[in-house]
This record gives structure tokens, sequence and C-alpha cells, in this order.
């Protein structure tokens, strides 16, 4: 069997298919944004608030604890922490996570051909296709940097300018006689970008290296609280919107998502289990919750592409024990994209 071929032919068909483009953690990870145990171990050495109460800091350090032996989502989920201490987690994550954005943002400034993102978006615009969606549980702003430095509209639940504010739709624009093409990105979890003050009202404002005063950032950290705010806009709205890109999709391309989350996968899932939407996976280590839905039968049609010392080992309906194409490196998106375009 030709495994180049078979690679490369159900990599074409899918992105041919304009698929959905799901970014997971792994994503992030190849632009330097630590992950979540990074996260863990930098929210264990941070300092409580100096209004925390004894009953906060009692469960501030049943947290550090426990985040030594498991997963930041395991030891949010297990430690029910109050407000207080739930606010400094949302805060220290977004002082810890944001200036590794904004330097991602500045490489982008100096050289827009910087993240391959770009490249794939002008590909699957280089066609008929008008918008372009992306969903993700990451806070970064990947999607909106590419698709800008590619010379799209990214639009993500907010007016444009530089103080969005929630709209129900993204604004129709035009370039002479034509539609500007663009990039929806749906963040369930949050925007680096979104902040909220007081009196409830959510702004979406630039890149910036600090928190305006007398507002809060808008994301959903790991934990018990996620699937309470879920319920919250503006994560209600753009939950919706993405599970209408979903419930649509005629094909997914996910880059370095793990099958770990509950907001996201369900319904992709029952999209490839009872329609056959066809599903690639681009990632550094394949999880073991992946491996076992693609061992379970749920895709009708996927391509899974993992790093190994020889180079890539892809997995699909036709070799599901795997295999070893030596010396590329397909499961990253920069040589992925040497496959389709």
């Amino acid at each position: 069997m030709d495994y180049i071929k078979l690679v490369s032919t159900f990599a074409q068909e899918c992105v041919r298919n304009a698929p959905v483009i799901v970014l997971g953690s792994g994503a992030s990870a190849a632009h330097n944004i630590p992950g979540m145990v990074s996260l863990g171990q930098h929210l264990a050495e941070s300092t409580p608030p100096a209004n925390a109460s004894a009953e906060d800091l009692a469960g501030w350090k049943s947290f550090c604890d426990l985040v030594k032996t498991t997963d930041l989502e395991s030891a949010l989920t297990e430690v029910h922490l109050g407000k207080t201490m739930t606010d400094h987690v949302v805060a220290t994550t977004w002082d810890y996570l944001n200036p590794h954005d904004l330097a991602v943002f500045d490489q982008v400034v100096a050289n827009r051909q910087h993240l391959p993102l770009s490249r794939l978006f002008r590909h699957l615009f280089n066609s008929t296709v008008k918008t372009v969606h992306v969903v993700t549980p990451n806070y970064d702003r990947l999607g909106e940097y590419a698709a800008e430095a590619a010379g799209f509209a990214a639009f993500t639940g907010f007016t444009y300018g530089c103080i969005g504010t929630r709209a129900d739709g993204a604004p129709s624009m035009r370039h002479g006689k034509s539609e500007v093409r663009t990039v929806c990105v749906w963040k369930v979890h949050g925007s680096f970008g979104w902040f909220v003050g007081a009196d409830g009202l959510i702004t979406g404002l630039p890149p910036r290296q600090g928190c305006p005063s007398g507002l809060r950032p808008v994301i959903i950290t790991p934990g018990i609280e996620k699937y309470r705010l879920v319920h919250d806009e503006p994560f209600l709205s753009i939950k919706a919107s993405a599970d209408k890109a979903i419930r649509a999709a005629e094909a997914f391309l996910c880059v370095g998502f793990g099958f770990n989350d509950s907001h996201l996968q369900p319904l992709l899932l029952e999209r490839c289990y009872t329609k056959g939407v066809p599903l690639v996976l681009i990632t550094r280590t394949i999880t073991d919750k992946a491996k076992d839905l693609f061992k379970g039968g749920k895709f009708g049609k996927y391509l899974a592409l993992e790093r190994c010392a020889e180079g890539t080992r892809f997995y699909c309906n036709e070799v599901p024990d795997g295999a070893t194409l030596e010396g590329v490196g397909y499961w990253s998106l920069d040589e992925f994209l040497k496959l389709i375009i």
C-alpha cells in the first residue's frame, strides 16, 4: 500500500470540503503558549489575595497540594474554591498567559507569514468559500492574528474596531464590489481580549499588556465553574454559533486537539459517527482518549497523525493499527500544508 498517497489523498479530500477547524491546546503550544501543566505550576506558586479568608486559604492549600499530583482540570474540579480564589485563578491565568499571546502578535506584525494557519486560510479562500469557521477552547488569538495577517476579516462575536461590543452576526464588509472573506473564530471558553465591568457589560479590546482598570477578564478556567459559566453570556451565544458551524460541517480539521473537552466534542463525534463526516487530526501526541475513540469506531472516516522518532505515525480506517511515514513531519500544521497546497 502506498501510504503517502493514502494520507495525501484523504487530507486533500478533507480540505476540499472547507472543514471546520478545531484548534486545541497543542496548536497554541506550537507557538510557545504554555499549556495546562505549566499553568497549574504557576497557579500553585502564586500568592493568594490579601482579602482571602481562612476558609479560602484552606481550600487554596488543598488545591496547591492536589495539583502537584494530578492535572489542573481535575484539581480545580475536586477542590471547590470560593469567589475570591476563583477570581484569583482567572486573573492569574490571564496575567501569566497573555504575554505569550502578545509575543505571537509581535511576531505576526513583523512577519505576516509567521503563522501556518494564515497559509491554510488563504488556501481555503482560494475558492468560492466566503466564510471559514474555527472552533476553539483556547483563549489566545492565533485564529484572529492568522486571518488578519492573510488579509481576511476575523469575527469572534464582537463588532470590529478598538472597542468591540457583542454582535449577533459578522458585520457585512465589502472591498470594492467583493464581499470580504471572514474567518469566524468561536472561542467557547473566552478570550484574552474580552473584559467585563461591574455593570456586566462585556467589551472586546485589542491586544494589550494589562487588564483595564475596573474590568475583569472573560475567560473560563478549568474546573467545576466552567459547567456553570457556559450557560452565561457571552459563552451561551458563542457555543450556539460553534454548534451551528459543527452541525453544518462537511469535514473537520483538528490541530493539537486532545478530545478531552466535554463542551466541544459530543456534537462533533455525533456528526462523525452518524453522518460519516471525515476528520483529520494532526498533533504532536495523540491522547489516550482520542486513540480510544478511534479504536471504538466513532469515526466513519478519519486520519490521525502524530510525531514519532522516524517522522510521522498515522492511523486511519484502512490502517487502524498505524504505520510510519519516515522523514516527514506531517503531524505539524506547517508540514501538513505541504500535502494539500
